[in-house]
């Protein structure tokens, strides 16, 4: 079968800076039925070439679907006298949202059933529950397309009515002040950037919204939050390398918002409320991060003061504020420590970690009256665990460990820690596992997993789809390349910018040694990125194909010039401070030099099968769309390139827990089918 050919209509983009000729720029037309017919023939081709392997899929799928536990419940979690939880019921898509009064043998109240909500919807994701202060009330957001433009709802909680209102076009998130009537929320621009704050009165009409903050500079969004100590509602502006903050009474629902610290240039800090004072985590001559606390009446950075100095070696990345004691989150080497403080005696101390590779985090901790802790932790063996910490006895209680249906024994699977010498000899951090008994011989297949950018962490966790490669004789590598933080801000500052090509060639030499040191060989070597870890694909497969047997790019942003000089898209004004501003000849010339879509060459390429959503709100379907269509006409090679749209769906793939895994089905039968693996 011979896979679609789009059409080709010149299309020359000219700029202050320079012309370039796009071929398939009429992919970006979303409505556009003849676009629609190319992405529905993509499909097909699509099913038809993987049609041989649909045993596979259905049984990996099954596989996956059986180790997890149908019936399952988060932990409850304790917020101001109710215990709130989520629960999901056999065979359902959609979460049940819960919580009950007193304590965990009281009735059952349930907030939000999503399985009745989401009939009749081929897409429908929730977020946002916020309840009033006074417990009676929920707002929520919903999501119809995957777009991640919300409308917020409100319910009488105790009787089940929704009341009238309706706010379009938000975050999905809304912040109760303290009078239980009065909500502040995120209005989103046509470009899916949240711009304004506005109050709502509930019961009263939208027309009657007050707007209480409008973001002007769009290289930042804003939004709306209320402290810990539910004393004080807070807006935040955020662009990559900036924050500012302004304060109000949250028992003051007409309360003036006052600026924190008027925002500067590479200034970032964020806050949060403690008695007579507020502690801020802030860059302020300290690329780590250090905390600072500055009286309530004297916020400006002139009145901060030193609480947790800089250190070169340490990120701080967390605060959590109890009544008496400070928990931080910190890494160091890649790994994360959670560290405690005490208010009272001024102990300060380590909780032990013992794994080579793991996640410690925290979990919710919305009181701020409490003695109890909250965290979990994993690793690449390891399922996670949910564990209340007393902070005064120092004793853990280890209240949940996610099961996986069937049995399983991490004593079977082997944790390594490599570092592997760049290209200027920095060491990169690599975390593996695989099942034991495996031999270092090169005839391992081996999936390598790449992010690399926006300072975000790629974290060594467990996974249940994960081990049907596992026990299949996979090797897992996570390459924590630059453009992430795993090593401290220095890390994500060598990634991004002008040192982006840090992060692809990371990358490269991270699958050089792993072949060298024989966990795999190039005809056994796949890889796999999403989003702007799909860029780092598209831009490795262009400088180094030879090197991967299969590929998978997921909502690949992979047309960086074009998407970058479009204003219009959503993110892009933001996403200056990530990749630089095109508009500039030094990094126009730099971008182009690296974006997938505009370095395709004549010469083989592996294996490639790229997914995307045609609702995707991050990177649009079209970038996808036309870089598969010129791969097409520029390989030279008869490895399988295939598009996989889902129609219904935006960044974050199909919703619901079990429609998602059919997608991970796919990927994994492609890289079995590719590496002619015959199934166990």
């Amino acid at each position: 079968m011979f896979p679609p050919k789009a059409k080709k209509i010149k299309k020359d983009l000219k700029d202050s800076i320079n012309s370039r000729t796009d071929y398939f720029y009429w992919l970006n037309q979303r409505d556009d039925p003849e676009v629609i017919n190319y992405l529905n023939a993509e499909n097909e081709y699509t099913s038809k070439m993987m049609l041989h392997t649909q045993g596979l899929q259905d049984k990996i799928f099954n596989e996956i679907l059986n180790r997890i536990k149908q019936d399952d419940s988060s932990v409850p979690y304790k917020d101001e006298g109710y215990y709130y939880y989520t629960r999901y019921e056999e065979g359902k898509e959609y979460p049940v949202y819960c919580r009950k009064k007193g304590n965990l043998t009281a009735n059952e109240e349930i907030l939000l059933n999503v399985n009745e909500m989401a009939e009749g919807h081929n897409y429908f994701n929730v977020t946002g529950l916020s309840v009033s202060r006074d417990k009676k009330y929920l707002s929520y957001g919903v999501d119809l397309t995957g777009r991640r433009l919300y409308d917020i709802y409100f319910k009488n909680i105790e009787s089940g009515e929704l009341f009238p209102d309706t706010l379009a076009n938000t975050t999905g998130y809304a912040v109760w002040a303290n009078n239980n009537n009065t909500v502040f929320y995120t209005l989103k621009d046509d470009s899916l950037r949240g711009y304004k704050i506005f109050r709502h009165r509930i019961g009263e009409d939208n027309s009657k919204d007050i707007e209480i903050y409008h973001e002007k500079d769009e290289g930042f969004i804003t939004s709306v939050f209320k402290t810990k100590s539910k004393k004080f509602i807070v807006i935040g502006s955020f662009s990559m390398v900036a924050s500012e903050f302004r304060i109000s009474d949250a028992d003051d629902s007409d309360g003036e918002f006052k600026v924190f610290q008027h925002r500067e240039k590479n200034l970032e800090y964020s806050i949060d409320h403690f008695y007579d004072k507020f502690y801020i985590k802030t860059n302020l001559d300290a690329k780590n991060f250090r905390l600072m606390e500055t009286p309530l009446d004297k916020t400006t950075k002139e009145n901060w003061k030193e609480v947790i100095p800089h250190r070169a070696d340490v990120l701080l990345e967390e605060v959590e504020v109890f009544n008496d004691h400070l928990a931080l989150l910190e890494k160091k080497e890649g790994l994360n420590r959670i560290r405690i403080i005490s208010q009272k005696n001024n102990l300060d101390y380590y909780l032990n970690f013992e794994e080579e590779a793991y996640l410690a985090f925290f979990d919710r901790n919305p009181e701020f009256d409490t003695d109890t802790l909250r965290y979990s932790y994993t690793s690449l063996t390891t399922t996670r665990s949910v564990i209340d910490y007393n902070l005064n006895s120092m004793e853990k209680t280890v209240l949940k460990e996610d099961e996986v249906v069937g049995g399983y024994n991490k004593n079977d699977y082997h944790i390594e820690r490599l570092y592997v010498p760049a290209e200027d000899n920095t060491k990169i951090p690599v975390s593996i596992v695989y099942k034991k008994g495996i031999k270092k011989d090169g005839n391992n297949p081996l999936l390598l997993y790449g992010y690399g950018a926006y300072g975000i962490s790629t974290e060594p966790v467990f996974s249940i789809s994960r081990l049907s490669l596992l026990d299949r004789g996979f090797v897992y590598a996570i390459a924590h390349i630059r453009g992430g933080q795993e090593l401290g801000r220095l890390w994500y500052e060598d990634g991004k910018f002008l040192k982006k090509k840090n992060t692809f060639t990371d990358f490269i030499n991270c699958a050089e040694y792993l072949i060298k040191e024989k966990y795999t060989s190039s005809r056994k070597l796949c890889a796999m990125g999403g989003s702007a870890g799909g860029l780092l694909i598209g831009a490795v497969i262009n400088m180094r194909p030879e090197l991967f047997k299969a590929v998978v790019a997921s909502v690949p942003f992979v047309d960086v010039v074009t998407t970058m000089l479009d204003e219009s898209l959503p993110l892009t004004t933001g996403e200056f401070e990530e990749w630089g501003n095109p508009k500039q000849i030094e990094y126009y010339d730099y971008i182009l030099s690296y974006s997938p879509y505009d370095n395709i060459k004549r010469q083989n390429y592996p294996a490639l099968l790229v997914m995307t959503g045609l609702h995707d709100s991050q990177v649009q379907f079209w970038e996808p769309a036309k870089w598969v269509a010129k791969l097409r006409e520029f390989k030279t090679d008869n490895n399988l390139l295939l598009l996989q749209t889902n129609m219904e769906a935006g960044h974050g793939g199909a919703s619901g827990r079990f429609r998602r895994i059919k997608e991970t089905a796919l990927e994994y039968a492609f890289y079995l089918d590719q590496l002619n693996i015959k199934d166990i």
